[in-house]
């Protein structure tokens, strides 16, 4: 009953590619939010979604699939390149990209073969500390997939967790009580 006089509309971005994969706000100013897309970079809005502008044009992918704001700073975001999905039309990325400057500008800080990055978590107290998953290469192997970490910002990556070169990964969650820990879905 409460949303039965609720009509949808869309608030955007509606062309580029079609395709939102990651939705995330700011908890502290909820009026902030980012979507990552298929084919069309990342957007920002400022006004509760009413308007949405590009904020990711002038690096070297525009496909994007992940997106993560740090709790303890909410300038610091993470993007993963690469849209998260297995078609034959997929548009894949170069890899992982901080700000530190809420979007303005942007650095690659590696990753850069993992092609397609479907999850990133920062740690609530420390936005060094990061865990990125991938998909690797969608139609073959490659060694670049797993769930990777970082504890330096970005500047090296570790392999937390492999299987083999043709088994990627697609989400990641942190337990909310310990960030130690990141929790599989029977955990959650």
């Amino acid at each position: 009953d409460v949303l039965k006089n609720w009509n949808w509309r869309l608030i955007g971005p509606a062309a580029p590619a079609g395709r939102a994969w990651t939705v995330v706000g700011v908890e502290a100013n909820p009026k902030i939010i980012y979507v990552t897309t298929a084919g069309g970079g990342l957007w920002k809005s400022v006004n509760n979604g009413t308007t949405f502008i590009p904020i990711f044009n002038h690096e070297t992918s525009a496909s994007t699939g992940a997106v993560a704001i740090a709790k303890s700073n909410p300038n610091v975001l993470w993007l993963g390149t690469g849209e998260p999905a297995s078609t034959r039309a997929n548009s894949w990325g170069d890899g992982v990209y901080k700000s530190i400057d809420g979007g303005v500008t942007w650095k690659n800080m590696g990753l850069t073969d993992s092609r397609e990055i479907s999850a990133i978590v920062i740690h609530p107290n420390n936005p060094d500390i990061v865990y990125v998953a991938a998909m690797g290469y969608l139609w073959g192997t490659n060694s670049e997939r797993g769930i990777f970490k970082t504890t330096d910002g970005g500047l090296s990556w570790t392999k937390s967790l492999f299987v083999n070169d043709t088994t990627g990964f697609i989400d990641l969650q942190m337990d909310p009580l310990n960030p130690e820990f990141l929790l599989d879905r029977k955990s959650t």
